[in-house]
């Protein structure tokens, strides 16, 4: 019998748990490698063999020299990122190890981590996204001004979701921007902005091929949350509306353009108000963040942190069959709190299943075989928070020119 893989996981932040459980459900050996700040965190350590941790992932050097040292006496068989700041970490360390049966290496891994990197391959595959240009050359930045008619996004390369994102209505204010990031202006991007809206496909791949696909639609754009400080929403997508089928194919020519392979991805699309054309936005190689997984399972039966586990151990030629998934729906509402530890005994309804458990956050996820009634409470719910709960964002993570 072939002895089950050791499996090294990366988590620069609290997330996975289900991952690791299921690896160790599997038989693997699990090692988890986070950092100094996360230690005493509630990981599922039923399921961790070892753990190890570094004050920061941001020195390659002292990380291939950590992984390294564990090397000489422990087998390592796979290196899996659990969050979105790690998959360029990852990568590194699988060129490093000549790893890259078992992942992506680094050219790879930026297809799923740089805007530019994405934007550009986009591109190349022909599929639409918005007129974008690299903040590299000057005379490039100049003409992309010139011709495209405000508003702008400048967006950091390697940041998450709308973290860093600038929006610019004036061609000066973008100049002023630019010089102000002095050397580090090559590590961000300029955006035609196209307002609509977003959706996002949460998948599983299997050798290249999409064989899991669920359309999600936020409430508001990810832009507006983060920089007006407002509540987070998504929900399930009606299976039966249109956008549904153009937002699946459109997912699959990014994931396999993109060469994924093997694994979970959150991809992002925004179907802009003006014409009704899908745009490309961002893709990722992980699952979603904010109560997504818990979503995706309550609304079809399928775990994404569970099934991408097994995927990974398929990926060196094992098997993998998807289980039977059902065509329910679910939501999210989440926001930052004025209180430490919200009191939410007066949310009662029976669809909700399952409680924000963070400091200074209040939300739920909620299922039913209604996507009206999913609706119906996001909606409630949001107002309710809005009303008794809700805390703005500081004003230095929301500014805008």
């Amino acid at each position: 019998m072939t002895p089950r893989p050791t499996v090294l996981c990366l988590a620069s932040y609290l997330k996975g748990g289900r991952f690791l459980e299921a690896l160790k459900a599997e038989g693997c050996t699990v090692l988890l490698l986070t950092l100094d700040s996360l230690r005493n965190e509630k990981w599922p350590w039923h399921a961790i063999d070892d753990v190890v941790t570094m004050p920061t992932f941001h020195n390659p050097r002292h990380m291939i020299n950590c992984v390294a040292y564990r090397m000489r006496t422990r087998r390592i068989d796979r290196i899996v990122s659990l969050d979105d700041f790690d998959v360029e970490v990852a990568a590194n360390l699988r060129e490093h190890f000549r790893m890259l049966d078992t992942g992506p290496g680094d050219s790879t891994a930026r297809l799923f981590r740089d805007k530019l990197a994405m934007r550009t391959r986009a591109r190349e595959l022909g599929i639409r996204v918005p007129d974008f240009t690299g903040i590299c050359h000057h005379w490039a930045v100049t003409d992309f001004l010139a011709r495209v008619p405000p508003p702008w996004l400048m967006k950091p390369r390697s940041e998450a979701s709308a973290a860093g994102i600038r929006t610019f209505h004036h061609a000066d204010h973008v100049w002023q921007r630019i010089h102000e990031l002095g050397d580090d202006q090559s590590f961000y991007l300029l955006e035609q902005m196209v307002p609509g809206d977003l959706y996002h496909v949460d998948s599983l791949v299997r050798n290249g091929e999409v064989i899991f696909a669920e359309v999600n639609g936020y409430l508001r754009p990810l832009l507006d949350v983060y920089h007006g400080g407002g509540i987070y929403g998504t929900r399930t997508v009606p299976r039966d509306r249109p956008e549904v089928k153009a937002l699946r194919a459109a997912n699959a020519a990014v994931l396999t353009g993109f060469g994924l392979g093997w694994g979970a991805s959150h991809t992002e699309f925004m179907q802009a108000r003006a014409d009704g054309e899908l745009y490309f936005i961002e893709t990722s190689a992980r699952v979603g963040g904010a109560h997504t997984a818990e979503m995706v399972e309550h609304a079809t039966g399928v775990n994404l942190w569970v099934e991408w586990a097994k995927l990974e151990l398929a990926r060196t030629g094992g098997t993998y069959q998807l289980p039977a998934a059902k065509n329910g729906y679910g939501g999210v509402v989440m926001s930052l709190a004025r209180q430490e530890r919200p009191d939410t005994s007066g949310f009662t309804d029976p669809e909700i299943v399952h409680r924000a458990d963070q400091w200074h956050h209040i939300g739920f996820v909620v299922a039913s075989d209604d996507p009206a009634r999913v609706e119906q409470l996001l909606g409630d719910y949001s107002k309710r928070i809005a009303r008794d709960y809700h805390a703005a964002m500081p004003a230095a993570d929301k500014v805008s020119h």
